[in-house]
Formats: structure tokens, C-alpha cells, sequence
């Protein structure tokens, strides 16, 4: 017995990702007129309970061959409006993620675009390696309108946006958006590839527990450099706020919370906030603008030892051991690394009428007590009560 549609009805892949729950948390915080039905999808069932009768939950690995996802699509979308693709496989190596993610998003589209014959609106996420922020120094503030650069082939990025424009062309009877934000922060079901608070978190209680100082374990440059972040919720009010509006059909837009931030500062803060004081660092590397990376601290060898240690912090103080998984210590090495900035320009956004704004500082302890909330890390009570 099908029910009858009152509004739009979402499909949403990457559920257990940090921009997929995102997405999904966003919509089941509107009314049910506006988005009837939210049907899921990742390749593992979702770990957070979703009690919202709206939702319906499909696994789904778009890696299989195309016929077969639209096989399984095919009973549970006849009625999707708007599709948003937030999946991703993430790699350290950044040569290696147009193996997987190039295929990935193209049989998503041709799937959407043949099970779900309503269909309005498809939402892309790429990010700021589009601009080729992961290779070296680039022109800052970062904006949609800048011209791809010579990617020499590995960029993941370009062939599914270009097979997105290509099909949306060929079909012409869906729009599409692309959204490109910068380093997410936020809760996720999941360990997700980029995860720079929960990292952050680990690192500095783990080196309170070795009673040694929380040090910046990237660069001089970084340490004194400007940079912004993409806050989960934030980013996904920006994506349902862009398919919603006819003016965004075929529109590209970054995002960001709307302010930046500076890394010797929110590394103090969020260490204050954990009841941490943390040692003005003494960097022994070179300073400057560069186009390598230069890190003070190789966290991937750092971390190779500790997951006992991070157990016995569990042990005083609550959280999970599992937590230790959702260390990003690759990612986060080069993120702090970098001897070059990667802000984004929100105007355009901001011109065509989104207004949102996040204080980034605000979000890391936000984000933090998600994981609390959840049992992933350590009540704070506990840890300024030590």
C-alpha cells in the first residue's frame, strides 16, 4: 500500500559517513509536508537507532554492477525527488582515490537516474581538492568560478563532476548541485577518513596519560596560519537548503562555517577545554611558504603504539577503546603539515541567500560532546574532575 506523498522524498547515501548522517539528521528535523520519506543507504546498517517513522534504511554498495543496485533500488525509490551522494573512500595516498571514487559516483548516477523516475535534483560533495589544495599552494580565498588545474590524471573529482553535467544534460529532467566544503568537523555513526577533532581529542588525552606535552605536531607555518573548517550540520543546511531552492538548480557552492580561525589558538582552546594546558612549541623545521609538507611529529608512527595506552584513559575516564579507530593520524599529519593556506570564499552562497553562520570553535566542543553523547570519548566532567 503506497502512502501518499506530501512532500519531497530524500535518498541519501553515505548513512553512516559525517556528511550522510548529517544530511539525514537535518531532514528528519523538518516537517513531514516538506520531506515525506528519507530513504538511506550505506553498505553496513547504521549503527545510530533512526526513530523517525519517515526513514527506511536500504544497504547498498555502489561498487557492485550497476544492474544489480538498481535491482535493489528499484522497490524502495520510485518515488525520490533529490538524491545526495555523500560516499567516499578515502586513501592517505591521494593517487589512489580515483580507483574507487571515479566508479563509485557514476554507478550512483546511472542508478538514480534510472530507479527513480521523479526524480528532481542530484547532490554532489566533492571538496577542496578540487582546487588542488592537496598537492601545494594555491590561490586563496578558494572560488567556484577558478579553472580546474593540470591534475595529471588523479583528481577524482573532475570525471564525476563531468559525468554528472554530461547525464544531467543528456536527461534534462533533473538539476543538479555541487557542493565542495573544506575540512569537515563533526559526529559520525563510523570512523570516517578525515576526522580532525576526535583526532585531536585522542592525541592530547593520550599524551596527558604519558604525562607528556600535547605538542602541535605540524609546522612553525601552520602554527601561526589562518585556517576554516566545514561543520557537519552546517554543510548539510547548506546542501538541503540549495536543492530546495529553483534559483541553485546548476550551481556549484563551497562551504565553510563563515569565519576562520587560527590554529595556535583553537589547539589551546580545545586543549583548555579538556582541562589540558598545552606548551607554546619550539619547531626545529624550516618556516615559510612551501609547496612540501613539514611536520614536527609523524603521527602515523606516533600513534603506532598507543592503542593501549588509549585504553587505559577509557579505563579512568569513560568513552570506548574502539574510539582509537576513528584516529585520522595520516590525514591529520597533513592537514597540519601543509606549508600553505586553503581557505574558501563562501560569497557566492551568500549571494544567492544562504546565511548561516558558525563560530568554528563552537563546533569542535559541539562536536566533541556528540562523541560524548554517544559513549565514543570520555565525559569532559570526568576529565576536569582529574
Amino acid at each position: 500500500m503506497i502512502s501518499p506523498r506530501f512532500g519531497k522524498t530524500a535518498f541519501v547515501t553515505g548513512a553512516n559517513g559525517i556528511t550522510g548522517y548529517a544530511i539525514i539528521d537535518h531532514l528528519i528535523r523538518q516537517p513531514k509536508d516538506e520531506w515525506s520519506k528519507i530513504i538511506i543507504t550505506s553498505r553496513r546498517p547504521i549503527k545510530t537507532a533512526l526513530i523517525d517513522h519517515r526513514v527506511q534504511f536500504v544497504a547498498l554498495d555502489f561498487l557492485d554492477p550497476v544492474d544489480e543496485i538498481i535491482a535493489k533500488m528499484k522497490p524502495f525509490c520510485g518515488e525520490v525527488t533529490h538524491a545526495f551522494f555523500a560516499s567516499y573512500v578515502h586513501s592517505d595516498d591521494f593517487k589512489m582515490l580515483r580507483d574507487k571514487n571515479v566508479p563509485l559516483f557514476s554507478n550512483f548516477l546511472d542508478a538514480v537516474d534510472q530507479a527513480c523516475p521523479l526524480l528532481e535534483r542530484v547532490c554532489l560533495q566533492t571538496c577542496g581538492k578540487y582546487y588542488g589544495v592537496h598537492l601545494g599552494p594555491v590561490k586563496v580565498p578558494l572560488e567556484e568560478s577558478f579553472p580546474r588545474y593540470d591534475d595529471g590524471g588523479y583528481n577524482f573529482y573532475f570525471p564525476q563532476e563531468d559525468r554528472l553535467k554530461k547525464v544531467q544534460a543528456r536527461r534534462n529532467t533533473w538539476s543538479y548541485n555541487i557542493i565542495r566544503p573544506n575540512a569537515i568537523v563533526g559526529y559520525s555513526p563510523q570512523p570516517n577518513g578525515m576526522s580532525e577533532v576526535v583526532t585531536v581529542a585522542i592525541y592530547m588525552l593520550i599524551c596527558r596519560e604519558l604525562n607528556q606535552p600535547a605538542i602541535f605536531p605540524g609546522n612553525e607555518y601552520f602554527w601561526n596560519a589562518i585556517d576554516d573548517n566545514s561543520y557537519a550540520p552546517s554543510l548539510a543546511d547548506l546542501t538541503v537548503w540549495a536543492v530546495s531552492e529553483d534559483r541553485c538548480k546548476n550551481e556549484i557552492f563551497n562551504h565553510t562555517n563563515g569565519d576562520v580561525f587560527v590554529w595556535k589558538h583553537i589547539w589551546s582552546d580545545f586543549a583548555a577545554f579538556l582541562g589540558l594546558e598545552v606548551p607554546e612549541p619550539t619547531f626545529t623545521k624550516a618556516t615559510g611558504q612551501a609547496t612540501s609538507l613539514s611536520n614536527e611529529i609523524d603521527l602515523i608512527s606516533w600513534a603506532k603504539d598507543k592503542r593501549d595506552v588509549w585504553s587505559r584513559v577509557v579505563q579512568k575516564y569513560g568513552g570506548h577503546a574502539s574510539a582509537f579507530d576513528y584516529g585520522t593520524w595520516g590525514f591529520f599529519s597533513w592537514a597540519t603539515g601543509k606549508n600553505w593556506q586553503t581557505i574558501s570564499s563562501v560569497n557566492k552562497a551568500r549571494k544567492f541567500g544562504w546565511k548561516r553562520h558558525d563560530d568554528t570553535m563552537e563546533t569542535w566542543f559541539e562536536t566533541y560532546q556528540a562523541f560524548e553523547n554517544a559513549g565514543v570519548l570520555p565525559p569532559r566532567v570526568a576529565l576536569l574532575g582529574a
